[in-house]
């Protein structure tokens, strides 16, 4: 990584928190963190240029869009991981997809869009066919106790830090309403990454044919709508300086899931941690993601979290592979080419 001063680690960790729905964001972050506008703006670049940051541009809410998605656990032949997953990847709506230190060696996340043909749980069986798996297991969301990746960049935080989630099950379950032509075409300008420039907004706008404080107020309304969570940066973790994730599943007794749910979701050093199902040969029901410098400052994460709720039942899953890490494209024709070219296969799986 970069050598970088404290004001561009300050800045690092507020963007990847909010870039400002204002005309001149660059220059709110610049008071926040000590910087200019120009020197933002210049060390914004230079974070893309050396692929410490992937993107800036809005994060979008997948379940109030409409969308449907999952995170997928699948078991393959060792010596077929990288077959498998290259199957896997080739559908638009996978996400994340990860060789990961377990008889489960590939985890992914999928979504596939309101009008899809095929649908969830048919796409996880034909990648479970295509892939030749030996096991697959879907594993939605059943209760959401946070999400928000925010690197501790400035390294100033403790494993047991506490924060309060910015993000609810209550918001998740937001009631849905029917996306507009108009709102499509927002997403979709809005979704890609944005230019590093003094007025970044200006140029959206114009691609949307309005002009900003009508792009601010449609953003504001998608804000209350739960359709838009904010305008944010992605890091790579790895250029970041944090070489290690791990993915903690917990084994926890069902009276208890609520209580440790909300006690795990509320350490800052968790990005994720969700409720899901449980199997035969699974059964982790809490899963925690947690980033580290290196493996031991994972360890350490988990080992706070074991302290703090006395569950002493887990396994730490890391990640020994990236095969894909991207963001969601909404309401793109890539997905709906994918389905009709495996539309007959889903048939007979």
């Amino acid at each position: 990584m970069l050598s970088l001063t404290n004001q561009q680690k300050r800045l690092l960790a507020l963007i990847q928190e909010e870039l400002p729905l204002v005309r001149n964001p660059f220059v709110m972050l610049g008071e926040k963190c000590g910087l200019t506008e120009s020197e933002v703006i210049e060390s914004l670049q230079v974070f893309k240029e050396d692929g410490v940051i992937r993107q800036i541009s809005a994060i979008f809410d997948t379940r109030c869009l409409g969308y449907r998605s999952s995170l997928v656990a699948m078991r393959v032949d060792s010596q077929r991981e990288d077959e498998a997953a290259e199957v896997i990847n080739s559908h638009p709506g996978v996400t994340h997809n990860y060789r990961r230190n377990h008889a489960f060696n590939l985890w992914f996340t999928v979504a596939v869009p309101p009008n899809s043909r095929i649908g969830l749980e048919k796409t996880v069986e034909l990648f479970h066919s295509l892939a030749k798996a030996q096991s697959t297991r879907l594993m939605p969301t059943i209760k959401l106790f946070k999400i928000g990746v925010n690197l501790d960049i400035t390294g100033e935080n403790s494993p047991d830090k506490k924060e309060t989630p910015r993000y609810s099950e209550e918001m998740r379950h937001r009631p849905k309403s029917e996306i507009t032509e108009r709102e499509i075409h927002f997403i979709r300008v809005m979704q890609e990454d944005m230019p590093v420039v003094s007025t970044p907004y200006h140029a959206m706008a114009e691609q949307l044919g309005m002009g900003q404080d009508e792009l601010f107020g449609m953003a504001a309304r998608f804000v209350e709508e739960g359709k838009l969570r904010r305008m944010a940066a992605v890091l790579n973790h790895r250029k970041a300086g944090f070489v290690a994730n791990a993915m903690g599943v917990w084994d926890v007794p069902p009276e208890r899931i609520a209580q440790v749910g909300v006690q795990m979701g509320s350490f800052s050093a968790v990005s994720h941690c969700y409720q899901r199902p449980v199997y035969p040969d699974w059964p982790y029901s809490i899963f925690t993601m947690v980033h580290g410098r290196d493996k031991q400052a994972c360890d350490t994460i988990l080992e706070s979290l074991s302290g703090a709720t006395g569950i002493i039942r887990y396994e730490a899953l890391f990640s020994t592979k990236e095969y894909k890490k991207i963001r969601l494209k909404y309401f793109t024709p890539e997905i709906n080419r994918w389905e009709e070219r495996h539309a007959s296969l889903a048939v007979t799986v």
